[in-house]
């Protein structure tokens, strides 16, 4: 398994990690426990020592499934696990975003008991909550890392002028942010800074949340409570506009004796060597073949005639409906 190191933290983690959300959340009905054990376990019998989670997954059922998963292998492992939602007591409905440094406090004592483990490896601010300054959030969780529960700092959506000021606080290892051949906006601002400060990039959707594989078509229907059912870039006419990505990819992977979701895993860890994705699923094939991405070389000339092409095209459709969106960016 490649390893990689994250920016310039002592932070090295496999080259492709293991995004867990959708075995419990998002994507459609949970997976039973013993499923979702097994495949996070089959995970690590092939090498990934990254796994992602958080507590709003679920909520709270991601972290309680990734903590059994690994216990048997906790020390040969990294757990990232995030904080900042505001998660109603009774209901358990995510309202709102709530990153009150004694919020994070607690959320960490609790993630902790979750994922059966003294310490969690990198801890992200889920979403910026412009309620507090974001020093107060890096502060609150260098009170972590000097108490020994966390090892490692993160932010998730963040935009550049936010990275800085947290990072002067309390060294950020990673960004953890959606990158992908049809969303690379973090380039123009984001990866400068990111390579200035040495933090690491956690490409999470990497394959454009399945669509880069090739399996999702105009007329696919998403099951109940699937994400995708409300994010505007999923509306079937925009998923029929947005077919001639996977058809440059389709046709790159022909070319290379590979499948579409390997050069799309490719081209991302080839854009940069502090970059890491963590691409998602609940079926061992699938698993198989993402960290077959990993045997795939793309040369310097495959990769400017990719660019070459995906610059002809226009993606269609916002990658979340207004209120979404306006919790990333900031």
């Amino acid at each position: 398994m490649q390893k990689r190191r994250l920016g310039r933290s002592n932070l090295q983690v496999s080259a492709l990690g293991l995004g867990c959300m959708g075995l419990s959340f998002g994507f459609g009905p949970p997976v039973d426990k013993q499923t979702g054990i097994a495949l996070i376990r089959a995970a690590v019998e092939r090498g990934v020592t990254f796994f992602d989670t958080a507590e709003v997954y679920g909520p709270f059922t991601n972290e309680e499934l990734v903590g059994e998963a690994l216990a048997p292998f906790r020390h040969q492992v990294v757990i990232a696990t995030k904080f900042g939602f505001k998660i109603h007591t009774q209901t358990g409905r995510q309202v709102g975003l709530d990153s009150r440094p004694e919020h994070i406090q607690q959320v960490a004592e609790a993630s902790l008991k979750r994922l059966r483990t003294d310490v969690i490896d990198l801890f992200y601010q889920h979403r910026v909550d412009e309620k507090f300054h974001i020093e107060d959030v890096a502060a609150a969780v260098k009170d972590l890392i000097q108490q020994g529960k966390v090892k490692h700092f993160g932010l998730s959506e963040a935009n550049a002028r936010t990275i800085r000021r947290a990072h002067a606080v309390q060294p950020v290892t990673a960004l953890q942010s959606e990158y992908s051949l049809w969303w690379r906006e973090l380039e123009n601002e984001i990866f400068p800074t990111l390579e200035e400060l040495g933090i690491g990039l956690v490409a999470f959707s990497p394959l454009g949340r399945g669509f880069l594989t090739g399996k999702i078509t105009a007329k696919t229907e998403f099951a109940p409570g699937d994400l995708r059912n409300i994010l505007p870039r999923f509306s079937p006419e925009n998923r029929k506009a947005n077919h001639a990505v996977v058809d440059l990819v389709s046709k790159i992977a022909k070319h290379k004796r590979a499948t579409p979701a390997q050069i799309a895993l490719a081209w991302a860890l080839a854009q940069k060597p502090w970059i890491v994705a963590i691409p998602g699923t609940t079926k061992l094939h699938r698993l198989e073949e993402n960290l077959g991405a990993l045997q795939v070389e793309l040369t310097p000339e495959d990769l400017h005639g990719i660019d070459h092409a995906v610059a002809k095209i226009a993606v269609h459709g916002a990658r979340y409906p207004e209120e979404l969106q306006n919790l990333v960016g900031r």
